[in-house]
């Protein structure tokens, strides 16, 4: 089953990150999109950033490794890592990301 995670980082790091995802087979592809304006509550302060969406597309058997090489690399004390698994996915797409991903 293909898995779509989602990780919000910063700008700066959002390159970096998806490649080595990539490039250690934990992910088939990456997608960064920019511009995210994210609020939220840290330490008790509202907080306002500038942040990139990963769009991680993986698999289900990969996902734990994934999230795990999150939380290693990411710059984040709690790296928001979230996962759907889609309903729908082309058959050959499907296929590409079991090839992509160990």
């Amino acid at each position: 089953m293909v898995r779509l995670a989602f990780c919000n980082c910063s700008p700066q790091q959002a390159p970096a990150l998806a490649r080595r995802l990539v490039e250690e087979n934990l992910a088939a592809c990456v997608n960064i999109l920019s511009g995210v304006t994210s609020f939220y509550r840290w330490d008790g302060q509202l907080c306002e950033d500038e942040e990139a969406t990963l769009l991680i597309k993986t698999t289900a058997e990969g996902y734990e490794e994934l999230k795990e090489a999150l939380r290693s690399y990411h710059s984040y004390d709690v790296p928001e890592i979230i996962a759907v698994d889609p309903k729908d996915v082309d058959r050959a797409y499907k296929e590409w990301v079991y090839e992509q991903v160990r």
